[in-house]
C-alpha cells in the first residue's frame, strides 16, 4: 500500500515499523533481505526515489513502513518539505509506529540528519534500533571500528537515550544482521 497523504495510512490495529534513514541508505534493500523477495520493494540506484510512503504487510501480522529517505539534495525546497511534513504526519499520528528502525550506512556513519532523527527518537519515546547497512562495502577492521563507534555515541546510550540503542550490522548481500532483524520484527509483531 502506498500513502502520498495522511488519510491514506492504513487504519488497522496491525503493529507497524517505519524504516527511517537518508536517501540511498538500504531501506528497500533490508525490506527485500528480510523478506526474502527480491524485488518486493523497489530499489533504485538514484537515490530520492521514494516520494511517498510505502506500507508492506507480512503474513497480515505487521507492516514494515518505508519512509521517504531525506537528505538528498537535489529534490527542489518545496519537495523536500512535502515529503518532510508526510513522514511528520506518520510519525506524530495518534497510532505511532510500534518501533522505528533508523539507518545509517556503515561506511559513511551517521549524518547531521541521522543524528537529528535519532534525538527526535529518544524524546518520542518510540522505541528503536539502529541498522547499520552495507556492512559488506568495507573491510573487516573498518567494519568492526565503526559499529564500535557507532555504539558508543552519545546520542545511543545513557544518559541521553534511554537506554543503550541496539545497533545491528547489516549487509543484503551476505545477510549479515538479517537474522536479528528478523528476530526483532518478530518480537514486535507478537
Amino acid at each position: 500500500m502506498t500513502a502520498g497523504r495522511k488519510d491514506q495510512f492504513p487504519r488497522e490495529n496491525i503493529p507497524q515499523i517505519a524504516l527511517s534513514g537518508r536517501s540511498n541508505v538500504g531501506k528497500s534493500s533490508l525490506i527485500n533481505a528480510v523478506t526474502g523477495r527480491k524485488n518486493y520493494a523497489h530499489t533504485s540506484s538514484s537515490p530520492g526515489k521514494t516520494v511517498t510512503i510505502n506500507f508492506y504487510l507480512l503474513d497480515k501480522k505487521i507492516y514494515l513502513v518505508d519512509l521517504p529517505g531525506y537528505g538528498y539534495a537535489r529534490r527542489s525546497g518545496d519537495h523536500q518539505e512535502s515529503f518532510s511534513k508526510l513522514t511528520e504526519a506518520y510519525l506524530s499520528q495518534d497510532g505511532k509506529p510500534d518501533f522505528v528502525f533508523q539507518l545509517v550506512d556503515l561506511k559513511v556513519g551517521p549524518t547531521q540528519n541521522d543524528i537529528m532523527m535519532i534525538d527526535w527518537l529518544n524524546s518520542s519515546g518510540i522505541p528503536y534500533a539502529v541498522v547499520a547497512t552495507k556492512a559488506d562495502k568495507i573491510n573487516v577492521t573498518t567494519r568492526e571500528h565503526n559499529l564500535e563507534a557507532l555504539r558508543s555515541h552519545p546520542y545511543l546510550i545513557p544518559p541521553y537515550a534511554e537506554r543503550q540503542i541496539e545497533v545491528v550490522g547489516f549487509s543484503s548481500l551476505t545477510g549479515d544482521g538479517k537474522q536479528i532483524v528478523r528476530d526483532i520484527i518478530s518480537g514486535v509483531s507478537k
